[in-house]
């Protein structure tokens, strides 16, 4: 049986990468690849060797087409109860513990990034896409809405009426549209997308830890809220570095015009 994702050593920066491995369905979104992917994710957040971790896909094709459609198509047979609790709430599970996660996850776009894989590249704070990536929302074709978090991300990255656009045509949208749109950060030759992804996580993890976690924290629980209330957020991600060494250390390293060195504490 094949594993459902696979992971890489962390190499000697601190980077881990995850890799779809379903390439023969264009590393669709089945209920074991997911709740493989939250377990990753659970010991990595616990491993202080990772520093950050890069999400790809196996294979040529894709990052992910999406939802398993014939594993999802069994649990809607069973109901709304079965297909919202096997189905949407494993998926937003899995977007939201993306988008909420301690370390930098950058979501390395290798191919098609359609539905779900679409819907975890809006979830993921940063994204590199190849050259070769096509994106798309194609659940209304099935006659449905996306459901690991699509119809609210998607507007708060685009804007409402282009995000609406892509939700309710079910069109593909090229890489340089989804630069655009604020859904990638950058777009690269396929041949260096990994080189790419990896140099973007070796500029954040030379800061110090808790500084990087901070700011993931701030934007992402201050983005939705009133100013007031993210300026609170941001006050307190501050106030908890403060006892730390490496805030210390740092403004210590900045007046003596020396290299610092964080602990991660």
């Amino acid at each position: 049986m094949t594993t459902p994702i696979l992971i890489s050593a962390v190499d000697d920066h601190g980077i881990a990468t995850l890799t779809l491995n379903r390439p023969e369905k264009l590393n669709a979104l089945n209920y074991a690849l997911v709740d493989a992917l939250l377990a990753a994710f659970e010991a990595m957040e616990d491993d202080g060797a990772v520093r950050a971790v890069i999400l790809t896909g196996a294979g040529d094709r894709a990052f992910s087409a999406g939802g398993d459609i014939p594993e999802f198509a069994a649990s809607v047979r069973r109901g709304a109860a079965a297909a919202v609790r096997d189905f949407v709430r494993r998926g937003q599970a899995l977007t939201s513990r993306i988008e909420a996660y301690p370390k930098p996850i950058i979501v390395a776009v290798n191919g098609l990034a359609y539905g779900g894989g679409c819907e975890i590249t809006e979830a993921a704070p940063l994204a590199v896409a190849s050259d070769r990536a096509l994106f798309a929302k194609p659940e209304i074709k099935l006659a449905m809405p996306p459901t690991f978090g699509g119809t609210q991300r998607l507007p708060r990255l685009a804007g409402r009426k282009r995000a609406l656009e892509l939700l309710l045509t079910g069109d593909s949208f090229t890489p340089e549209r989804a630069l655009d749109l604020g859904l990638v950060n950058g777009v690269v030759p396929h041949d260096q997308l990994m080189p790419a992804a990896r140099e973007l996580a070796r500029r954040i993890i030379r800061h110090a830890p808790g500084a990087v976690a901070g700011i993931l924290a701030a934007v992402t629980r201050g983005v939705n809220v009133p100013i007031a209330e993210g300026l609170a957020v941001e006050s307190t991600a501050f106030a908890a570095l403060v006892p730390g060494h490496d805030l210390t250390e740092g403004l210590g390293a900045w007046i003596e015009r020396r290299p610092a060195v964080y602990t991660g504490r």
